[in-house]
């Protein structure tokens, strides 16, 4: 991924809160088919490997956990959202007519290597730990225990974990910085009032930064 220096999002706190709050991700791999990407949430255990450690399951019946193998590298990507950027939000355009329309956005990437793990135990902590956390929000939290303990047996034995040792991580957060303070601010305020509140709030906030840091 290409990041200019302005761009450029090196707090690894800042990244795992991007993880944790965004936790569908693209898994990435490159096995004995070619490139395959495949959506899936994924646990983040910060305090696993040096840079943490990234978990999730596939269905049994999905080809990915055969055609790659354990060891082999690949790459999660995680977005915490993306707006389109008009050149007539930037005041500086009334004046010079110099802008172009642009996207921001906001992402990691997890560069990692893989091992696959096909045992039940290990799928069936996972799952409960995934559940656990996703379920605590909700007025009534259901549980594995919920359900027939047979129905969660065979939901189980239908898939497969992963586990990735994060090697590297990137972030990436295109909000406008290299645009005068007056345009990042005008902008953030049009895509926050338009509704897409993550990329607009982070605008607003880069632009106080930069106000700061003036």
């Amino acid at each position: 991924m290409y990041v200019p220096a302005h761009f450029d999002e090196p707090s690894r706190d800042v990244l795992y809160e991007l993880i944790e709050n965004n936790a569908l991700g693209v898994l990435i791999t490159h096995g004995r088919s070619g490139l395959d990407a495949n959506h899936i949430p994924f646990e983040l255990e910060t305090s696993q490997g040096e840079n943490g450690t990234l978990r999730c399951h596939v269905a049994r019946n999905n080809p990915v956990w055969q055609d790659v193998a354990t060891g082999d590298e690949v790459l999660v990507v995680f977005r915490a959202g993306d707006a389109y950027i008009s050149p007539q939000w930037y005041p500086s355009k009334q004046e010079f007519h110099k802008q172009v329309p642009t996207w921001n956005y906001i992402v990691a990437h997890a560069y990692g290597r893989i091992t696959i793990h096909d045992d039940e135990r290990y799928v069936r902590r996972n799952v409960a730990k995934l559940t656990h956390r996703h379920e605590a929000t909700q007025p009534v939290p259901w549980k594995m225990g919920d359900a027939p303990r047979d129905f969660i047996d065979t939901m189980v034995k239908a898939i497969v974990g992963f586990e990735i040792e994060i090697t590297r991580l990137v972030g990436k957060a295109k909000l406008s910085q290299n645009k005068e303070l007056r345009d990042i601010r005008n902008a953030g305020e049009i895509v926050n009032a338009q509704g897409d509140h993550p990329i607009g709030q982070a605008m607003l906030a880069a632009a106080d930064r930069k106000s700061e840091g003036s």
